[in-house]
C-alpha cells in the first residue's frame, strides 16, 4: 500500500497539513458539461487517496470555486478538504458580499483559509476575514502574491500584521522569495503556500522534452514535476505546493513528489544550475 504524503504543521496551530496540494485555476474553471470535466472527480480523488486535502480556489478563477463545491458535494468529501480561497475586490461591502458568494459556491459553512488576494484593499479584507474566523466560519487568514514585483509590499505586510499563511510564488526559475519572505514567514510563524511551483508552466514546459538527470532517481523522482516539486519543499520555509491541474494522472505524479523526504540546499547549489534554471 502507498504510503501517504509527508505533512508539515502550520505554526500558529501545529495542525499537520498535507505538503502537496491542488491548484483550481484554469483546471476547474468548467462548467460540468465542458471537455475534461468528467476527469475532475478524479483529480479529487487522487489528492485524496494520497493523504492529500489542500484545494486552493479564488473568485478571479472564473468557474472554478462552483466546480470544486460541486464535485466535493457530490462526492461526499467536502471533510476530507482543506478549502483555501480568496477575496478580491476593494470595500467592506463587497469584499463581505465576495466571500459571502464563495461559501455558495463552495457549498460549505466553514471556510478553511480565507486569503486576501493580490493585496487588494488589504488592510479592510483582513480585518473582515478576521471577523468571519472570529465566528468561527473561516479558520485560518492570509494574504497572497503571484510576482516578484509586489514581493517588497508583501514584505511590509507581513512585518506589520500577524497571518496564518502567506502564499507566494516560489520555484527553480523564480527563486526572489527565498531572499527575503520564505525566511521571514519561517520566523514569524506564517505557513507557506507556494504557487507556481512550475514557474508558471514554463519552466516545466522547457524541461519535458529532455531527459530527467542521473540524479533525479537518488531523490525518488520519475518526472521533472516531481523535481521541480521536491525543489519548492526542500526550503524549509514552505509548508505545501499547490501545482495546478485538472488531470488525475497529474495528480497523482505531482503527489509522488511529497513522499521520501527532499534534498538540501547543498544539493540544489550542487544540481541546480544544471538544468538550465
Amino acid at each position: 500500500m502507498t504510503p501517504p504524503i509527508d505533512t508539515r504543521p502550520i505554526p500558529s496551530t501545529g495542525e499537520a497539513l498535507p505538503v502537496i496540494g491542488c491548484g483550481t485555476y484554469i483546471g476547474f474553471d468548467l462548467a460540468p458539461q465542458a471537455p475534461g470535466h468528467a476527469e475532475l472527480p478524479g483529480v479529487l480523488a487522487a489528492l485524496f487517496a494520497a493523504g492529500g486535502s489542500v484545494l486552493d480556489s479564488s473568485p478571479m478563477y472564473g468557474r472554478a470555486e462552483s466546480t470544486s463545491g460541486e464535485l466535493l458535494a457530490a462526492a461526499g468529501s467536502r471533510e476530507r478538504a482543506f478549502i483555501a480561497t480568496k477575496v478580491w475586490t476593494p470595500g467592506r461591502d463587497a469584499g463581505l458580499a465576495q466571500m459571502a458568494q464563495s461559501f455558495a459556491r463552495l457549498r460549505t459553512e466553514r471556510i478553511d483559509l480565507m486569503q486576501v488576494h493580490n493585496l487588494v484593499d488589504w488592510r479592510v479584507q483582513l480585518a473582515s476575514a478576521r471577523a468571519l474566523q472570529d465566528a468561527g466560519r473561516v479558520r485560518y487568514v492570509g494574504i497572497t502574491h503571484y510576482t516578484a514585483s509586489a514581493h517588497a509590499e508583501v514584505e511590509a505586510v507581513l512585518r506589520a500584521e500577524k497571518l496564518d499563511f502567506l502564499q507566494i510564488n516560489y520555484a527553480l526559475d523564480d527563486r526572489a522569495a527565498a531572499q527575503r519572505l520564505l525566511p521571514l514567514a519561517q520566523a514569524r510563524g506564517v505557513a507557506v503556500l507556494v504557487n507556481q511551483p512550475f514557474g508558471g508552466g514554463g519552466l516545466l514546459r522547457r524541461l519535458a522534452g529532455k531527459p530527467l538527470p542521473g540524479w533525479a532517481p537518488d531523490i525518488g523522482c520519475t518526472s521533472w514535476a516531481q523535481v521541480l516539486l521536491k525543489f519548492v519543499l526542500s526550503h524549509p520555509a514552505v509548508t505545501c505546493a499547490i501545482p495546478g491541474t485538472g488531470r488525475p494522472e497529474r495528480m497523482q505524479d505531482n503527489l509522488a513528489a511529497g513522499r521520501g523526504g527532499v534534498p538540501d540546499a547543498a544539493f540544489w547549489r550542487r544540481h541546480g544550475d544544471s538544468l538550465g534554471a
